[in-house]
């Protein structure tokens, strides 16, 4: 589920994970948009320097492969630097900008090929000027191909990497002691999954006590049936330290 509230976006997961992800800006989209075409225009001269021997010989030819090669490589560039940094070019990895899912799932390289290849329709009828009208008046700051592909634009806030011996603790953990079954729970669980269940810990201290308590029964319910672990591993865990030795079969070797 995916909510809105000023700049905010509020993400709801099937798992019960809720991440507040903050939109970027339209100006901070716009400066990171010209760093772009500033890289993808240097690479376009150079590219249009090989051809310069054409141009005596027809001026029209010339201008038109130009133009095209212009437009080709700004294309591929950003589809390009997406897809290979998840969602961010040079420019957005400068300002600290992402492309994500808008529903908070895994992002797909065919929704960063459709975004791109809308691109040329946002930039109607000059300099972005329909995409940035569309995005202003979208609650999630979406440009037409932002619609289409389901993406959005966000901040990357951040985060000092954190300590996991702080995230599991000292505690003895139990559900390791059962190898197979530990084997088998990393077999089911997904990266995008275990990757939520690292936030949620990491963020525990900072959501309201009941939200506490039904977070990491969610989780621990989820966990439990998808690998059920004998009694005496499991009756003396609250939900939350549950997860956390599941968080340790995941992360730690």
């Amino acid at each position: 589920m995916t909510t809105y509230e000023g700049s905010i976006l509020t993400i709801q997961t099937p798992e019960g994970v809720t991440f507040r992800l903050p939109l970027a800006s339209p100006v901070t989209r716009m400066l990171a948009c010209c760093l772009d075409l500033l890289i993808s225009g240097g690479i376009a001269a150079m590219i249009t320097q090989f051809l310069a021997p054409l141009a005596p010989i027809s001026k029209d030819y010339y201008a038109a492969i130009t133009a095209l090669i212009y437009f080709a490589v700004n294309l591929l560039y950003s589809m390009v630097t997406e897809i290979v940094w998840r969602g961010q070019t040079p420019g957005k990895r400068i300002l600290k900008l992402r492309v994500v899912d808008s529903q908070g799932l895994r992002l797909d390289a065919s929704q960063l090929i459709i975004r791109n290849l809308l691109r040329p329709a946002d930039m109607l009828p000059v300099f972005y000027l329909l995409g940035g009208m569309v995005s202003i008046y979208q609650r999630f700051g979406q440009r037409l191909g932002d619609i289409a592909a389901g993406t959005v634009v966000i901040r990357v806030l951040d985060h000092k990497q954190p300590s996991l011996e702080n995230v599991f603790g000292a505690k003895f953990n139990s559900l390791a002691e059962h190898g197979h079954l530990a084997a088998r729970l990393r077999q089911k669980v997904t990266p995008h999954l275990a990757s939520l269940t690292l936030e949620a810990l990491l963020r525990r201290d900072t959501l309201e006590p009941q939200a506490r308590l039904e977070l990491f029964g969610e989780l621990a319910g989820y966990f439990k049936s998808q690998v059920p672990f004998p009694s005496e591993a499991v009756e003396q865990l609250a939900d939350e330290q549950y997860v956390r030795n599941v968080a340790e079969i995941l992360f730690r070797s």
